[in-house]
């Protein structure tokens, strides 16, 4: 008895096309360069466009997820997409668990800063690390130390507000050259005439 194909199913010469190296290679670049609902369908699609043993071929040959792909069909049936809310997932930072992080690193730091003693630059260098910020906040400022951002975090956090680590050293005076003595020796000279020519006058 003859096989009725289903709805939107291909003709079997179209799906051994679908088999080909080359198409297979092409659907699965396609693939990633579609994002979020756009991938899903056409992932959907090329299963349903398939037939039976889609989704095992896909994700064999094509090195789709599975639940992707049924995600996929569903949001193809239902006609709804799912879209998703990448902003509200991962680890918050630490300034919306302690608001006034921030405001306190930079109460801490910036009256201890100095600026570059060459002058080349506007940088601001600070002679604290970033263990005596925590521990300050946690003395001065009533942080809780089993809750409070470990050390890696207050140490981006001071490069964040362009506080960079140095110990401060005092710009140093330049070194002497050769000619220094007989510059002053000639200063002195004409200062010395100069004497002279107005005494004598």
């Amino acid at each position: 008895m003859k096989r009725l194909r289903r709805e939107g199913e291909l003709p079997k010469q179209a799906v051994f096309s679908l088999k080909s190296k080359a198409v297979e290679d092409l659907l699965r670049k396609e693939g990633k360069s579609l994002k979020g609902n756009s991938r899903r369908t056409f992932m959907a699609q090329t299963v349903e466009a398939y037939g039976p043993g889609g989704q095992n071929w896909a994700e064999r040959n094509l090195r789709w997820n599975r639940g992707t792909i049924r995600k996929g069909q569903q949001e193809l049936n239902s006609g709804i997409p799912v879209y998703e809310s990448f902003s509200n997932r991962g680890r918050k930072k630490a300034e919306e668990h302690f608001p006034n992080l921030l405001a306190d690193i930079k109460d801490i730091v910036e009256p201890k800063c100095q600026t570059d003693p060459t002058f080349h630059t506007t940088r601001l260098y600070r002679p604290i690390t970033a263990k005596v910020t925590r521990d300050l906040l946690i003395e001065d400022y009533g942080y809780d130390s089993a809750t409070m951002p470990h050390l890696r975090t207050i140490s981006r956090k001071l490069d964040a507000l362009k506080y960079w680590p140095r110990k401060v050293t005092k710009s140093k005076p330049l070194k002497k050259i050769p000619e220094t003595n007989d510059i002053f020796n000639q200063v002195h000279t004409i200062i010395a005439v100069r004497l002279t020519f107005l005494n004598v006058s």
